[in-house]
């Protein structure tokens, strides 16, 4: 019930104003999931998501623009609460919908981490 409840809130646009993902994008409906479901704890750009203001609770999750993540430890850690032992709701979204949010990130992750410096050469 709850969830069809978000759904519904998420067709009808609520929370995609910050969203840049096209809608022609197949990662689309899984920015809007990521946007209605992770943005409380999870910093994400492309689904407009900024966590929570107080980074420092051992609660919040991690900056997503700040570490790439692969498909399958993405779609591990919705369904089994995290990878290390973090604070995260076990199946806060299962099926077809943790599939998308998994390929959603595995393809916008990281999009602030570059290449690190290598030694001898200034940061």
């Amino acid at each position: 019930m709850i969830v069809a409840a978000a759904l519904g809130l998420a067709a009808c646009g609520f929370g995609e104003e910050g969203i840049s993902v096209s809608k022609d994008d197949p990662n689309h409906e899984g920015a809007v999931l990521f946007a209605s479901h992770c943005a409380g704890c999870h910093t994400l750009s492309a689904a407009g998501t900024q966590g929570s203001g107080n980074r420092g609770e051992r609660t919040q999750g991690p900056n997503l623009n700040q570490r790439t993540e692969t498909y399958d430890d993405a779609l591990f850690a919705i369904e089994n609460g995290g990878i290390s032992g973090a604070i995260m709701p076990q199946n806060i979204v299962v099926g077809k919908e943790a599939e998308a949010i998994a390929k959603f990130v595995a393809e916008y992750a990281g999009g602030e981490t570059g290449e690190p410096p290598r030694p001898g050469q200034n940061p």
